[in-house]
Parts: C-alpha cells; structure tokens; sequence
C-alpha cells in the first residue's frame, strides 16, 4: 500500500508540474472549450466537425479548421513554448496529411506551423508523412550549401526521404554507366545503394507499404539539350529496396522504356510512362502490373494526391487530369495556350498548384477548368520541383535551375532565392526535384548532377513516416533549438539558432486543423500549449 500510494503521490506531482505554464488545453472531446486559464474556446469554420468524447475531433482535410481567439497569452515572442497532442492517421490516404498546428503570418512570414508533410514532387513520392516543425522570422540563409556531385551523375532525377535517410536517384551518362541510387552521409558524402538495373537512369521514387520502391529508365538527354548516352539498355522496370545495395525486381511495366512517375493512391502503388506509348499501371504484387485507362490517351507524369483524387500532369498537352479509381476527368488547359506541358504539384494553403512549360508560371486549382494564374518565375521557361518548406511555397526552373519563392495570393509574386547550377556553355539548366530532410530543403539539379540545401527559418523534421492510428507528438522551442517528441521519445532535434532572431509575436490566428500546407486529414485530441521547455518526463506523463 505504501508503494502503490507513492507512486499516486509522484504522478500527481508530475501532472501538476506538467500544468505549470500552461496556455491552453483542448481536449476536442465532445466540444471545443479550453480547460487552461484563459477560456481560449475555440470557434469551429468550414464543414460541420465531428467529436466525441472517446475518439477526439474528426478534420475532413477539405475545409474544416478551428481557430483560437485573439490573446496576448498567444504572443509566444523569443520565449520557450511547447506544443503537444495526440494525432490519428489513418493507413491509407487519399490527401496530404495535412497542418495540426500553426501561427503564420504569410505576409510577414513571421510564426511557426506543426505540419504532417506528403510531398509529390515532379515524378517522386519525395516525403511520406513526414513530421515537421518550423518557425519563421522572414529569415532564410544566404547561401546554398552544395552537397556535392551525386555519383558520377549528370542529373539528379529522383530524391526521397525513407527511414531516416534521403537517397537520390542518378542519371549517368557513360557509355559504361548505368543510373544508381546513392544515400546522404551528411556534407558532400554519398553512400552507393547499387544499380537496380543496366539502364541510364533511376527516375522516379515512392514509398509504399513501409518499403522504397525506385523506377528505372533510359533517359534521352537530347530533351535537356546534352549528347545522348551510349548505354542502350531499356528501362521501364520497377524495383523495391531490400537494403544496402540489394534490389528486389518487381516486374517491367508494358511496352514501356522509362517510369515517368509514381504514386500512392489509396493504398495502391501506380506508375505511368515516360515516353511514347502513354502507360498508366497499378501495381498487384510480386511482379504483377494492371494496365488502367488513360487521360484521353495522353501520357500521365507527375503525379499528386488531393482531396480524395489523383490529379496527373502531361507531356503530351498542358492539361491537369483527376482519376477517382477507375476513369479519368480533363481540369482543362493550364493557363494560356503557349503552355503545352505540365511539370509539377504543390500543395499550398489547401490548394493546388501547378508548373507549366513553356510560360514559366505557376497556376493554382480553383475547380475543372478554373485556373487561376500565379505568375511567372523570373524570366524562366519551366517550372519543375515545387514544395512547401516552413511556411512558403519553393520551385525550381529551367534554364537557369533558379529557385524561387512565392510571396502569397494577394502578392502573386517569386522572390529568388539562387541558383543551384552555374553549369557554363549549356543551354538548360535544371533546378529538378526536391525534398525535406532534416529541417532543410533539398534540390537535385541537371547538369552537374549535385545535390544542395537551404533553410528558411528554423526547422526539425522527423524523416520517418508517420504510423497510421494514434500517436502522441509533442514540437518544443527551447533556447536555442527545436525538438520533435513522437510517444514521448526525441525523435529529432534541430540545428542551433539565435532564439533573439525569431520573435514570433503575431497578429495571425492561431488555427488547429489549417496552417500554410494543407486542411488536416485525421483526428486530433489533447491539444496543449505551454508557455515552457517541458522536460521529457512531463512529457511521458502527458502520454501516459
């Protein structure tokens, strides 16, 4: 009895130290009060939200959000502040996961986000449920800092984040050459995963069923204006990553020499063709693949998941097509008709946009046939890798591979923020694709076939995937770092700062379920905010 009466006595402790500091609490079991000390109820937009007391609030990841009234308790400055709750995802999604948490002002770019990221960029499934927290002063480093050429790569095709660790997928052009996918070892070291087959290139990646899948193809580089390889092997296969430099075949798409693209679309993995035949394939297993209907024949490239649909880009005509399962619905023209192909997906402020060639421009969904234009990048040709990093929306172009940033819908303007290839005596240069990986984002770029990085902000990620059902999470600002807790475990911390840099008090809301990526699609329960560091044991109470 005395041990069991301890034991009541030092979690009562715990939990009333886990109260001290504490801003608000939403429990999102049954209503939207706060329970903290200031009555912080929350206010309900978008669809009609569902909750119970059992199972937390239910955000439908198309318009649903909750927003907390204006409070100087919320004004977090250069203070330490912890944020904490439990999140459900569900296995198999049909959208981006979505923001949990954030205070942004997108003007000043002043405010931190909690998001869930699932980045479809150009032909790879880049990050898959990746954790990230970030906070913004409108800072962002003055310099890319070069990673160094990838292999003996021309063209860097393919990057995606997977247990922990970036790769990268090549195209090498010698004669004796076959394209290899290689791991980051952090500052210009790369470590050789192998060549999954003798063709030129590794094009595309996605992760599916907790595994890395890569696509293989013969890249003709006369289409970035460079000689042609002499490697004549044909590509078109499909392989999954066993580890090391260990490559499982899972079988040859039809009639098909290069992968163009790849996705995960409710809980199917599919591929389409880079060149002519147009091909689109759902993968059954081992080395199965179903041929699928096309988009009024035109190939399918890029790929993005959106609110329940797959959206797919084309080679063959600047169109934006949907697919529900089984048929195909034309999005109409992207812009005007000097565009005849579209590049790439972002998911920005719960809308999509998309790169076009041959205006250079972006444009954002507002609905079939509704484009709304978003301006050009500079004086650039095309838009490819597009993504969004603590807050703001990045692209990368040809022929100057520069990468921009843009300013918001009520300033359709791109900032440059440098260029990745100052290869000389070339006519394009490619600013290609792109990742989020350690708090950093990463470009691939074409000719020089190197890899860089930049941060705007202060950033942590955690680069596991999510799991799917309840998980508890908790993003820290403390002096000088951030940090991610996943069920009570550190899960990533981020570089060091200067905590003066940052002040983050802002008139912006501060929105649960909505933030500068997308509507959150899942549950959420026991949000709290403290206006402290709490340490790991405070921590594992909460989650206890």
């Amino acid at each position: 009895m005395r041990f069991l009466l301890l034991a009541v006595l030092l979690s009562w402790a715990t939990a009333s130290l886990a109260d001290d500091g504490l801003v608000a609490h939403w429990p999102l079991k049954g209503d939207l009060k706060d329970r903290g000390p200031h009555a912080l109820h929350l206010r309900p937009n978008g669809g009609e939200l569902s909750s119970s007391e059992t199972d937390g609030t239910r955000f439908d990841g198309r318009d649903d959000w909750l927003e907390a009234p204006v409070h100087d308790a919320l004004k977090f400055g250069t203070k330490d502040f912890t944020l904490s709750m439990w999140v459900n995802l569900e296995k198999n999604l049909d959208d981006v996961p979505g923001d949990l948490l954030s205070q942004f002002d997108p003007v000043q770019r002043r405010g931190f986000q909690l998001s869930i990221k699932s980045h479809a960029v150009t032909a790879s499934q880049a990050n898959t449920r990746t954790l990230n927290f970030g906070v913004d002063n409108n800072r962002i480093e003055p310099t890319w800092t070069d990673h160094g050429q990838v292999g003996q790569s021309v063209f860097v095709k393919a990057l995606a984040v997977f247990d922990g660790q970036l790769f990268a997928g090549t195209c090498e052009a010698g004669k004796d050459r076959s394209g290899r996918v290689y791991r980051f070892d952090g500052g210009t070291r790369w470590i050789d995963c192998g060549s999954p087959a003798p063709c030129n290139a590794v094009s595309a990646f996605a992760v599916f069923e907790g595994k890395l899948y890569a696509g293989v193809s013969k890249y003709r580089l006369a289409g970035s204006a460079l000689s042609e390889s002499e490697n004549p092997n044909l590509g078109g296969r499909i392989f999954r990553y066993d580890g090391d430099s260990r490559w499982i075949d899972c079988g040859q798409l039809p009639d098909t020499e290069g992968i163009g693209g790849m996705a995960v679309f409710q809980g199917k993995l599919f591929a389409g063709s880079l060149y002519k035949p147009a091909g689109f394939f759902r993968y059954e297993g081992a080395q199965r693949w179903t041929a699928m209907s096309l988009p009024n024949g035109k190939r399918v490239e890029a790929m993005c998941v959106h609110n329940g649909e797959l959206f797919a880009s084309s080679y063959d005509e600047a169109h934006i097509y949907r697919f529900n399962e089984e048929t195909w619905t034309d999005c109409g023209q992207v812009g005007e008709a000097a565009n005849t192909q579209t590049y790439s997906f972002a998911i920005h402020n719960g809308h999509m946009y998309v790169g076009t060639w041959r205006t250079g421009k972006v444009f954002r969904y507002d609905g079939d046939n509704k484009w709304a234009d978003c301006g050009r990048l500079g004086e650039e040709l095309e838009v490819m890798g597009m993504l969004v990093h603590n807050g703001g929306l990045f692209a990368g172009s040809l022929p100057l591979a520069e990468v921009f940033r843009y300013r918001s819908d009520a300033a359709p303007q791109w900032d440059s923020v440098g260029r990745v290839d100052l290869t000389p005596n070339v006519m394009y240069r490619r600013a290609w694709t792109m990742a989020e990986f350690q708090g950093r984002l990463f470009v691939g770029t074409l000719p020089s076939g190197r890899v860089l990085s930049i941060a705007a902000g202060a950033n942590v990620t955690d680069d596991r995937s999510l799991p799917a059902g309840w998980q508890h999470i908790t993003a820290q600002k403390t002096d000088r770092e951030l940090k991610l807790f996943v069920n009570g475990r550190l899960a990533a911390t981020s570089s060091a700062f200067d905590p003066l840099q940052y002040d983050l008090s802002s008139t912006a809301p501060l929105r649960i379920g909505f933030g500068p990526t997308d509507y959150f699609n899942g549950k959420i329960r026991d949000v709290r905010l403290h206006q402290r560091a709490l340490s790991q044991d405070e921590i594992l109470t909460l989650v206890k």
